[in-house]
Protein backbone atom coordinates (compact mmCIF):
# COMPACT_ATOMS: atom_id res chain seq x y z
CA UNK A 1 0.00 0.00 0.00
CA UNK A 2 1.60 3.30 -0.79
CA UNK A 3 1.27 6.11 1.92
CA UNK A 4 -0.02 9.77 1.50
CA UNK A 5 2.53 10.67 3.80
CA UNK A 6 5.19 9.44 6.46
CA UNK A 7 2.73 10.61 9.24
CA UNK A 8 0.44 7.87 7.78
CA UNK A 9 2.78 4.92 7.40
CA UNK A 10 4.40 5.89 11.11
CA UNK A 11 1.47 6.51 12.86
CA UNK A 12 0.29 3.02 11.40
CA UNK A 13 3.20 0.94 12.73
CA UNK A 14 3.68 2.63 16.00
CA UNK A 15 -0.25 1.66 16.73
CA UNK A 16 0.76 -1.83 14.86
CA UNK A 17 3.70 -1.94 17.33
CA UNK A 18 1.74 -0.96 20.82
CA UNK A 19 -0.87 -3.06 19.65
CA UNK A 20 -4.07 -0.78 20.41
CA UNK A 21 -6.89 -0.08 17.99
CA UNK A 22 -7.42 2.98 16.63
CA UNK A 23 -10.12 4.05 18.55
CA UNK A 24 -8.38 3.19 22.04
CA UNK A 25 -5.51 5.42 20.86
CA UNK A 26 -7.97 8.18 19.19
CA UNK A 27 -9.88 8.53 22.89
CA UNK A 28 -6.52 8.33 24.33
CA UNK A 29 -5.60 11.12 22.69
CA UNK A 30 -8.33 12.94 23.52
CA UNK A 31 -10.71 12.48 20.46
CA UNK A 32 -14.20 12.17 21.48
CA UNK A 33 -15.28 8.33 21.98
CA UNK A 34 -17.77 8.36 18.27
CA UNK A 35 -15.08 9.96 16.09
CA UNK A 36 -11.68 8.82 17.35
CA UNK A 37 -12.01 5.42 15.23
CA UNK A 38 -13.04 7.55 12.17
CA UNK A 39 -10.41 10.14 12.85
CA UNK A 40 -7.68 7.84 13.80
CA UNK A 41 -8.24 5.67 10.09
CA UNK A 42 -8.33 8.73 7.82
CA UNK A 43 -5.03 10.10 9.48
CA UNK A 44 -3.50 6.65 8.92
CA UNK A 45 -4.75 6.45 5.27
CA UNK A 46 -3.28 10.26 5.06
CA UNK A 47 -6.85 11.76 3.79
CA UNK A 48 -6.25 14.09 6.83
CA UNK A 49 -2.92 14.95 8.62
CA UNK A 50 -3.56 16.64 12.06
CA UNK A 51 -2.16 19.73 13.23
CA UNK A 52 1.12 19.68 15.80
CA UNK A 53 -0.34 19.88 18.74
CA UNK A 54 -2.37 16.77 18.42
CA UNK A 55 0.94 14.21 16.82
CA UNK A 56 2.33 15.13 20.05
CA UNK A 57 -0.77 13.87 21.78
CA UNK A 58 -0.96 10.74 19.61
CA UNK A 59 3.10 10.34 20.08
CA UNK A 60 2.69 10.66 23.97
CA UNK A 61 0.29 7.96 23.21
CA UNK A 62 2.18 5.89 21.53
CA UNK A 63 5.44 6.63 23.56
CA UNK A 64 7.14 7.96 20.46
CA UNK A 65 8.82 11.40 19.60
CA UNK A 66 6.69 12.99 17.69
CA UNK A 67 9.37 13.47 15.56
CA UNK A 68 9.06 9.82 14.26
CA UNK A 69 5.78 10.54 12.13
CA UNK A 70 7.59 13.30 10.29
CA UNK A 71 10.61 11.58 8.55
CA UNK A 72 10.67 9.70 5.43
CA UNK A 73 13.66 7.72 6.24
CA UNK A 74 13.16 4.41 8.02
CA UNK A 75 16.35 4.08 9.56
CA UNK A 76 16.46 7.62 10.98
CA UNK A 77 12.80 6.79 12.17
CA UNK A 78 14.13 3.94 14.10
CA UNK A 79 16.70 5.94 15.82
CA UNK A 80 14.21 8.04 16.70
CA UNK A 81 11.98 5.46 18.35
CA UNK A 82 14.94 4.18 20.16
CA UNK A 83 16.75 7.86 21.18
CA UNK A 84 13.15 8.69 23.08
CA UNK A 85 13.02 5.70 24.77
CA UNK A 86 16.63 5.96 26.24
CA UNK A 87 17.09 7.77 29.63
CA UNK A 88 18.69 11.22 29.64
CA UNK A 89 22.23 10.20 30.25
CA UNK A 90 22.08 7.60 27.52
CA UNK A 91 21.19 10.33 25.06
CA UNK A 92 23.64 12.28 26.17
CA UNK A 93 25.86 9.22 25.84
CA UNK A 94 24.27 8.71 22.20
CA UNK A 95 25.01 12.21 21.40
CA UNK A 96 28.67 12.11 22.18
CA UNK A 97 29.61 9.08 20.14
CA UNK A 98 27.83 10.06 17.22
CA UNK A 99 29.70 13.52 17.09
CA UNK A 100 32.48 11.53 17.34
CA UNK A 101 31.76 9.40 14.89
CA UNK A 102 31.49 12.58 12.57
Amino acid sequence: MAYKSPFSKRLKEARGALGISQKRLGIAAGIDEFVASARMNQYETGKHVPDFNMSQKIAKVLKVPAAYFYTTDDGLAELIRIYGKLSEKNQCRLKALIKEME
